[in-house]
């Protein structure tokens, strides 16, 4: 797998550069979690980085890759990918799953 050397801004990792794994469309996850262990055997903490835009070209305007900011706001607890299907119900116009107007059958 390929992976890129991403630097880190704010919280702990402030100043890091580590390598991410990259996804199959090349591009890093969009949030990267970091557990850190208790000191007292507890339950560990997790720090949430999101990954923002690092700077774009004056040409073209595309981007010149990526960096990861601490957000304190998230405390990882949330879910961690939503499926489509799940996240909202599909309302369709007419009775349940019946043919809308005529079928050439009947």
């Amino acid at each position: 797998m390929k992976s890129e050397d991403t630097p880190f801004v704010g919280g702990p990792l402030d100043g890091r550069v580590l390598p991410v794994l990259l996804g199959i469309t090349g591009h890093p996850p969009k949030t990267y979690r970091v557990p850190v262990p208790a000191p007292d055997g507890g339950p560990p903490t997790v720090l949430v980085y999101r990954r923002v835009q690092a700077a774009t070209g004056k040409r073209l305007g595309l981007h010149k890759g990526w960096t990861y900011e601490y957000d304190p706001a998230d405390d990882g607890s949330g879910p961690r990918f939503a499926l489509p299907w799940s996240a909202r119900r599909h309302k369709r116009g007419g009775a349940g799953g019946d043919t809308p107007g005529g079928n050439a059958d009947e």
